[in-house]
């Protein structure tokens, strides 16, 4: 599998519009987009910071993935994804590898991106995503 980096980071936080002012008051941070992701339950934004990406995830309920974790974990780093030129050779290649996928099967994320979610217990306790544009 090639990996063409790491796409983004993702942190889950209580209040999107607060962690979205933070992020743009001490890193200058803009929004590339924002949006519900109603399958994942929640609301999200994509922030570029320089060159780079964090997506901030807040929960639209308390019975969803972020609600959850932010009940257990509470606020902070959530996930890593790295991009790939095909998610769904991407996890044939890491489930023949013995990683334990979270998706068989993409699903779409994001401003349309193509998702999929490694467990995990795979990844040394990182929940790991891999995405690539549709």
């Amino acid at each position: 599998m090639t990996v063409g980096g790491i796409h983004h980071l993702g942190v889950a936080v209580d209040d999107l519009d607060e962690a979205l002012e933070t992020y743009r008051r001490l890193f200058g941070a803009t929004v590339e987009h924002r949006s519900t992701v109603f399958d994942q339950g929640v609301d999200a934004a994509s922030l570029l910071v320089g060159a780079d990406r964090v997506e901030l995830l807040a929960p639209t309920g308390d019975d969803t993935p972020v609600g959850r974790f932010l009940e257990s974990r509470g606020t902070g780093m959530h996930h890593v994804a790295y991009e790939v030129a095909d998610v769904r050779a991407a996890l044939a290649e890491l489930a023949a590898a013995g990683a334990e996928l979270i998706d068989e099967v993409p699903r779409v994320g994001l401003f349309g991106l193509e998702v999929a979610f490694v467990h995990p217990d795979a990844v040394h306790g990182v929940l790991t995503e891999v995405v690539c544009p549709v």
